[in-house]
């Protein structure tokens, strides 16, 4: 687990030179997006406000799929308040299944399960977290593990066009597109 330095609660130790206390100027390895992820989810375990909140940059975004009763957490302090609230609600915990970490793109896919047992139940899901080249978080996007009975399954408030994803289907040559209802 990574601790955090008081005089500088928004840099992991990870990332501080022992001799100066300034920012380390190498790039972020595998090892170094794993223990990060780690004590992100050890953060809301024990859903500790500040400690998930410098586990991001402070206009970092948590995205859920559009329908999400809690709707985006728009900053750092939103992350950690809105987790914190579950805590304290649901008593929620998170074990982390999965991880596939991607060092170039500063990326890492987690698949996770978040424990409700206050509901007596639990829910799957993966989220995709992007990291700045300081390692602190810039954006989540969740999606759960949930039946298709919606028409559109999207995150809510999520810039699709701006980052040029795809806004409608692909053509494929031999395959016209069909409407449900068209003849």
């Amino acid at each position: 687990m990574i601790e955090w330095f008081d005089e500088h609660p928004r840099r992991p130790v990870a990332w501080l030179s022992a001799a100066d206390d300034r920012p380390m100027s190498r790039s972020l390895g595998r090892g170094d997006l794993e223990r990060l992820v780690h004590a992100y989810y050890d953060a809301c375990n024990r859903g500790d406000v500040g400690a998930i909140a410098a586990c991001f940059t402070p206009d970092a975004r948590h995205y859920f799929p559009a329908g999400a009763p809690q709707g985006t957490f728009g900053s750092a302090e939103a992350i950690g308040r809105g987790w914190a609230d579950v805590v304290g609600r649901l008593d929620s915990r998170w074990t982390i299944d999965h991880l596939v970490i991607d060092v170039e793109a500063r990326e890492v896919a987690i698949e996770w399960t978040h424990w409700k047992p206050e509901q007596e139940g639990y829910l799957r899901g993966i989220e995709i977290c992007r990291f700045d080249t300081a390692g602190l978080m810039t954006e989540i996007r969740a999606a759960y593990a949930a039946p298709a009975s919606a028409t559109v399954h999207e995150y809510g408030d999520f810039p699709y066009a701006e980052r040029a994803y795809a806004t409608r289907p692909p053509e494929v040559p031999g395959r016209p597109l069909r409407r449900r209802g068209a003849a």
